[in-house]
């Protein structure tokens, strides 16, 4: 039996921030050497960080990221570390994976698949290593082997997969599997999305069962550089048994978790398995040989951890909750502002935004304590003036109500009881003064009275704007992050004012559905995420119809009836934009899923989804940044581009037209 101690370490890292990024890694290798650790596995790029972007091409941050290297080196006496940095070879940039033993570097192993879809784009900065070269790069002048390598100590081996390359069909580990190791690191920058954790947990039992080795997996925690959040998934998988789950979307700088394998079991797996021919000139090539002495140890079974509501049925729900908590609470230390403002409508959308900072302190205090959370916010003045979760909610969040002579009790009311509920403070302006005297100064000016019957979107796009401006104060005055709240289902068609609703410098809410948030906010109201408390104030939200009521009263005016159903527009965008479809094949396609609806009607809303998606796609540059928690985001800077200016589809909805009018 031999017995071997391996970690993995989720951290919250930022990108150019390399002291705090070294702090992270020092404390995890500190931990993870208390308790044992012989091979610790940390996140790609941990040194530099993930997303830093363009800022790859500097020559300075290559020398840096070298600097803090050498600065971690002799924080791993006495342990073997993956750390993950840039690196510059033969003029071409590589993302690489450093190991180092006992306080010197052994190596670097150069990933071969970049994440070049979604909200990835390492093409861009890196290029992909060739599959079997090998060579040796110089780095603060000193030489060290680069390339297609795996490390053998004591008899022991350990290869690399690089978070991508566990997602493609020519994995690495099956190279790996026939030089016989015995243990592959997964150092990934993977981000959060629904369901996504699933699949992680797939590959990670399946590279361990079919390459016959212990597999240990870590990922980044937290919102790294503005976008995209980490979930923090560790996992360690020996011969297809789940070993040890870590935690996600932790509010904790990092976080590590261990398991102890046995090698000659998998060993004795991999040999039994008929399949398995072990490539017996290739296992002195590629090879890096050193000596470091594992730690004895005594058998010790550790069962894999799920957290408890990873089991519950709103496993969706709770995911939401609490990756966009963790998100806001990043993006608030990490852009250096005291708190949020958001303008609270009383309709769906706004109430979410209050409710998610609601449970993002609920969360955070509970899982770090109020000081410690204070303290990683960076408003450590709060601990006195703060008792309780409300108390700090009304320290961090200011809710504005801005009403017009369209504005009705309802959601003012409405807006009022969420405030309350969630602890915020509430602020009432009344801004139809200044919205009529835009009206007449521009009613003189263009010598013409301005009516509704003629000029209906420009007189609701003003009120919507004059509301910007003393928010926006409100904003600057506390030092604030102005937080819009425009959701995906929105950012589809441009169903928002540029400059109105959209004035903020974060949309929490624009990467995700309309459907969805309604369904959330049922969830809130009679349930809640586990931990903290349903929220039953925000009934009186959920029994409106979402509406922009900006139309005078008596006009019955809602969201659906100026667009289409919620449900439908967001099959359509799918449909579309997602699976690239022409008008006629999202007919096609959903006209037997929404057949309550009028052939006739069902095409007018599909052409209008097109018209409107095309003419509003210079809105979606300019929309603030969102979270990115499903893979259907339409963010045109990371995930959806499409021409500002196009041809608008319309010989593809002449074809619609045409199509329709045949049935």
């Amino acid at each position: 039996m031999k017995l071997i101690k391996v970690g993995s370490a989720a951290l919250n890292q930022t990108p150019l921030d390399w002291e705090n990024n070294k702090k992270n890694i020092r404390e995890a290798i500190a931990l993870a050497r208390k308790e044992g650790v012989s091979i610790l596995c940390l996140p790609e790029l941990c040194i530099s960080g993930y997303g830093c972007e363009d800022a790859f091409h500097s020559p300075a941050l290559q020398l840096t990221a070298q600097q803090c290297l050498q600065e971690l080196l002799p924080d791993t006496k006495g342990i073997i570390v993956a750390l993950g940095l840039p690196l510059l070879y033969h003029n071409g940039l590589f993302n690489t994976v450093c190991l180092v033993a006992d306080g010197e570097v052994k190596g670097f192993v150069a990933k071969k698949f970049l994440a070049g879809d979604g909200i990835h784009y390492e093409p861009r900065w890196f290029k992909p290593w060739q599959r079997g070269k090998r060579g040796e790069v110089t780095v603060l002048g000193k030489n060290y082997p680069i390339g297609d390598y795996y490390f053998e100590f004591g008899g022991i081996k350990l290869g690399f997969e690089i978070c991508e390359e566990a997602w493609v069909a020519e994995r690495p580990g099956s190279d790996l599997a026939l030089s016989g190791v015995d243990f592959i690191l997964n150092p990934s920058a993977s981000h959060f999305a629904f369901g996504k954790d699933e699949i992680r947990q797939r590959f990670v039992l399946e590279g361990s069962r079919a390459f016959g080795v212990s597999y240990v997996y870590s990922d980044l925690l937290g919102n790294e550089s503005g976008r995209a959040i980490y979930d923090g998934a560790c996992l360690i998988a020996s011969a297809g048994k789940l070993l040890a789950t870590g935690p996600r979307l932790n509010f904790s700088p990092w976080t590590l978790t261990t398991a102890v394998v046995d090698v000659d079991a998998t060993r004795m797996s991999q040999s039994r398995t008929g399949s398995f021919e072990p490539n017996l000139e290739a296992t002195a090539i590629g090879r890096v040989e050193f000596d470091f002495k594992i730690a004895p140890l005594q058998p010790a079974a550790v069962p894999a951890k799920v957290p408890s509501w990873e089991k519950t049925a709103s496993h969706k729900e709770e995911e939401f909750t609490r990756s966009v908590a963790l998100g806001l609470f990043d993006y608030l230390r990490k852009s250096h502002t005291k708190g949020f403002v958001l303008s609270l409508s009383g309709g769906a959308d706004s109430a979410s935004v209050a409710c998610l900072i609601s449970y993002m302190v609920d969360l955070g205090v509970a899982e770090l304590g109020k000081d410690l959370f204070l303290e990683r916010l960076g408003v450590p003045e709060l601990k006195k003036k703060a008792e309780t979760t409300q108390d700090i909610v009304r320290e961090l969040l200011v809710c504005v109500y801005q009403a017009t002579e369209n504005s009705g009790s309802v959601t003012r009311n409405a807006a009022s009881d969420v405030a309350k509920a969630v602890g915020a403070q509430f602020l009432e302006l009344d801004v139809d003064d200044v919205y009529k005297s835009y009206v007449s100064k521009v009613s003189t000016a263009v010598k013409r009275e301005l009516r509704w019957e003629t000029d209906d979107g420009s007189l609701q796009n003003i009120q919507a704007r004059v509301r910007s401006p003393g928010v926006w104060l409100i904003a600057n005055l506390r030092n604030a992050l102005l937080l819009s709240t425009s959701n995906r289902s929105e950012v589809a068609v441009g169903y928002a004012t540029m400059d109105g609703d959209t004035s903020g410098g974060l949309s929490p809410l624009g990467g995700i559905d309309k459907p969805f948030i309604r369904q959330w906010l049922k969830w809130v109201e009679l349930t809640g995420p586990e931990g903290s408390s349903p929220l039953p104030a925000v009934h009186s939200v959920n029994v409106q119809q979402p509406t922009a009521e900006l139309r005078p009263k008596g006009t019955e005016q809602t969201d659906e009836a100026d667009l289409m159903p919620y449900d439908l527009l967001d099959a359509i965008e799918s449909a579309s934009i997602r699976d690239k479809r022409s008008p006629v094949e999202v007919f096609q396609a959903l006209q037997p899923q929404f057949s309550q609806y009028d052939a006739k009607q069902l095409g007018v809303w599909i052409e209008r989804f097109f018209v409107l998606w095309c003419r509003n796609q210079w809105k979606r540059e300019r929309y603030a940044p969102s979270f990115h928690v499903d893979d259907e985001n339409l963010d045109p800077r990371t995930w959806c581009r499409f021409p500002i200016l196009s041809g608008g589809y319309e010989r593809e909805l002449g074809e619609l037209r045409k199509y329709v009018e045949s049935l």
